[in-house]
């Protein structure tokens, strides 16, 4: 099984590109279903056929899907919308009111995430590929299942346990609809769920992100936040596509300017994602719609290759022994040490970077040990952890030093 996710700035061609690996993997007699999980949905449009919310075969050893968002609320979110609309309710806010912001905001998006590990489970497929929503949006649902382990594992069953006790009198006196034992079981069903497709998306010999982005000073930069978000959180990246690249064979004076400018990105795309492969598309001269450009785009790109291949492997992180402890390294490319913030709470380690946080559980050698210390070696952050008292720089929180000198 291959997962293969591609992401991006919104308006780079993140929908062809998924679009023409599919259509050429099935090709290659893979079976493939290709979806998106972008509420705009183009995947219809750039593959040129009605598609509905289940998967259709749209050609040999190929099917395509756009997801129904109120079916998909019904799967995952059913019992739990009924209990808050109910609570809504209670508060006397109008019945068509409660219905819609009863859906949590990314809802809508994350139960069309978890159509993949319905995809998986089924058998049906060797490949799935995803259309991904733009990469603000990716990034938060794809943190979810993280931020979903720890609630469901800390604050859930104290929660439970309290609402059971709870519930006789407060019903009872205030009329105020308490979650039945029901509404947990779905909740944490819904998590077990998020649990399962994170740990699928962290398997890197069987899911890949691909970032698609376009020689241009701003999608550059967007792709540059993108990449170090995805090793913060540990999902495997094999590949960047360059998009929309301006042909050799156009040699017209008006396009010159542009042609330079492109020159530029590229080298800095090189510099940037390296050792990452970088592959490059053209801008055609025509729309790339339907099957037939489809499969130009997809040769274009991948040339005769098998576009389900894993193009690059890399390490997200590593642990070492070192000078009688051990260090944590996690690679995070385009940070500067003021943009970092660390702090060990017992056996998490909370890695801050700008807006996003996330909570490392440690490895199991790392265990009963605290940080003592962290710094930058080129592009990767050096945590180190012994026994408790022996470090230097206690309490184990604060900001990396910088090793080498200040960095670009």
């Amino acid at each position: 099984m291959r997962i293969i996710l591609y992401t991006g700035k919104g308006g780079v061609g993140k929908t062809s590109v998924a679009a023409a690996t599919a259509v050429r993997a099935a090709e290659l007699g893979h079976r493939v279903v290709v979806m998106s999980t972008d509420l705009a949905h183009s995947l219809a449009d750039s593959l040129d056929v009605r598609l509905g919310p289940e998967p259709r075969q749209i050609a040999p050893n190929l099917w395509a899907q756009e997801t129904d968002i109120y079916y998909n609320l019904r799967t995952y979110w059913g019992r739990i919308q009924e209990w808050l609309t109910a609570l809504l309710a209670w508060r006397r806010v109008d019945e068509i009111v409660a219905d819609e912001v009863s859906v949590l905001p990314g809802m809508e998006e994350l139960a069309n995430l978890l159509w993949i590990n319905r995809h998986r489970e089924s058998g049906d497929y060797d490949v799935i590929v995803v259309d991904c929503a733009p990469t603000g949006e990716t990034f938060r649902l794809l943190s979810f299942p993280e931020i979903g382990r720890w609630w469901i594992e800390k604050i859930l069953p104290i929660h439970r346990a309290a609402a059971r006790i709870a519930r006789p009198f407060v019903t009872g006196m205030t009329g105020l609809p308490m979650p039945e034992d029901a509404v947990y079981d779905a909740v944490q069903d819904l998590f077990r769920q998020l649990d399962t497709l994170h740990r699928m998306l962290i398997q890197p010999e069987m899911t890949s992100l691909r970032l698609v982005l376009n020689p241009e000073k701003m999608v550059i930069k967007e792709a540059q936040r993108t990449f170090t978000y995805m090793n913060l959180f540990g999902y495997p990246s094999d590949l960047v596509i360059c998009n929309r690249v301006l042909p050799e064979a156009v040699q017209d004076s008006y396009f010159a300017e542009w042609r330079e400018a492109q020159g530029r990105y590229l080298e800095m795309v090189h510099e940037r994602f390296d050792p990452l492969p970088i592959f490059t598309a053209p801008l055609f001269q025509h729309e790339i719609v339907g099957m037939e450009r489809l499969g130009e785009l997809a040769r274009a790109l991948f040339g005769e290759q098998d576009p389900t291949r894993l193009f690059f492997r890399g390490r997200t992180h590593s642990v070492e022994r070192a000078d009688g402890g051990y260090t944590l390294s996690i690679p995070l490319p385009f940070v500067e040490k003021g943009d970092v913030d660390l702090l060990q709470v017992g056996d998490e380690l909370v890695v801050t970077v700008g807006a996003h946080k996330r909570n490392i559980q440690l490895p199991r050698i790392l265990l009963g040990l605290e940080s003592a210390g962290a710094r930058f070696e080129g592009d990767t952050l050096k945590i180190r952890f012994t026994q408790p008292g022996a470090g230097q720089n206690r309490p184990g929180s604060g900001r990396p030093e910088q090793a080498g000198g200040q960095r670009g």
